[in-house]
C-alpha cells in the first residue's frame, strides 16, 4: 500500500461496550460518541453481528496544538450463539450511546413448571 493510499484510509477503532443478562435478554451497550443512527450498519450474518459507523466532521483549517479527537470509523464484531432469536435483534441510539438487545429463543428462556396434585 503506497503512503498516499494510507493517509486516504480512516481510522478504525473498536468502541468501548458493556455486555449484561436482564430479563431473558443480552443488552450490549456501545459508546459511539458523534455518531447518528444514519450513519450505523448492524447486521446479523450466521454467528456474527456486525456494527459499523462512521464518524464525520468537518477538519477545520489552521495548526493543531492538541488534537484528541479525530474523525474515525467504528468497528466492533460479537459472536452469538444460537440460543439468540436473531429476528427479534432491537438497537437504539440515544446520546451517542447504541444499545442492542438481544432475545433468547424461547425454547431457551426458563419458565416455570406448575406443580399439580394436592
Amino acid at each position: 500500500m503506497s503512503a498516499q493510499e494510507m493517509t486516504k484510509r480512516r481510522r478504525c477503532i473498536q468502541p468501548l461496550s458493556e455486555i449484561r443478562e436482564e430479563d431473558h435478554k443480552v443488552v450490549i451497550r456501545i459508546e459511539m460518541p458523534g455518531v447518528s443512527k444514519k450513519d450505523l450498519d448492524i447486521q446479523v450474518e450466521n454467528d456474527r453481528l456486525k456494527i459499523n459507523a462512521s464518524r464525520s466532521g468537518k477538519q477545520p483549517e489552521g495548526t493543531y496544538l492538541v488534537r484528541e479527537r479525530s474523525c474515525a470509523d467504528y468497528e466492533k464484531v460479537f459472536t452469538i450463539d444460537e440460543t439468540i432469536d436473531r429476528d427479534s435483534i432491537e438497537a437504539v441510539m440515544n446520546n451517542g450511546v447504541l444499545e442492542l438487545r438481544l432475545q433468547f429463543k424461547k425454547e431457551v428462556q426458563p419458565r416455570r413448571i406448575e406443580i399439580k396434585g394436592s
